[in-house]
């Protein structure tokens, strides 16, 4: 089956899952959508209201704002995929809860395998932690590390630059380096490790024949 099959495999199961106690609540799940072939994926923390109401990703207030934000990177939304851990909005907008995260989690890897991207952008501390568990947002975000073969990219979540305004300088500013990131991507990991940060800016890459500087995160 090709990917874009897949996916609609993927989607059809979404729509009707009773994996977990979110499908009580839920008006449209929101199994995600893009390129199936997409360089970049996106992964968000639930849908909310907006997306519930559509079965749609990032379609409310924080969705037109990472419009924004691809659109400064030199990005479309039809370029990436966009998805979020769990498929249907947890009640209230509350965070996703571990029993969630795990019902939903064979949803995303198959996703993963289907599309096969170069980067994960994961968006907001619980898409994180299942790449990086160990880290802290306020310390890693906007960085690159490679992660089996993929470099990941830990952002804040497009929703905190919008409840907290202070933050959105340096959230326009991460998402600046994608285009860069893509780049290393493009080049492969320098050899197989534990996850590494990419030190040096990809500002001081572009034009240099050298991989880029590495060092051990934890």
């Amino acid at each position: 089956m090709n990917p874009e099959s897949v996916l609609r495999q993927i989607a059809s199961e979404v729509s009707v899952c009773t994996r977990c106690i979110l499908h009580y609540s839920r008006k449209n799940a929101v199994p995600g959508e893009g390129r199936p072939d997409a360089e970049i994926m996106m992964i968000g923390e639930g849908p909310g209201f907006y997306e519930n109401e559509q079965g749609r990703p990032f379609v409310g207030p924080a969705g037109k704002f990472l419009d924004e934000l691809l659109q400064q990177a030199g990005l479309k939304r039809e370029d990436v995929f966009i998805t979020n851990v769990v498929k249907c909005r947890p009640p209230g907008n509350r965070d996703p809860q571990p029993e969630e995260l795990a019902a939903c989690d064979v949803y995303l890897e198959r996703q993963l395998q289907a599309i096969n991207p170069r980067i994960i952008v994961t968006l907001g501390r619980f898409s994180m932690a299942k790449f990086l568990p160990n880290a802290k947002i306020s310390e890693v975000h906007g960085k690159a590390l490679w992660v089996n073969g993929r470099l990941i990219i830990p952002m804040y979540h497009p929703a905190a630059a919008l409840h907290q305004p202070s933050l959105k300088a340096t959230v326009i500013e991460d998402f600046g380096r994608l285009p860069a990131y893509l780049e290393m991507a493009r080049q492969g990991p320098p050899q197989p490790s534990q996850p590494e940060e990419v030190t040096s800016s990809p500002e001081s890459q572009m034009g240099q024949d050298e991989q880029p500087t590495q060092l051990s995160l934890f």
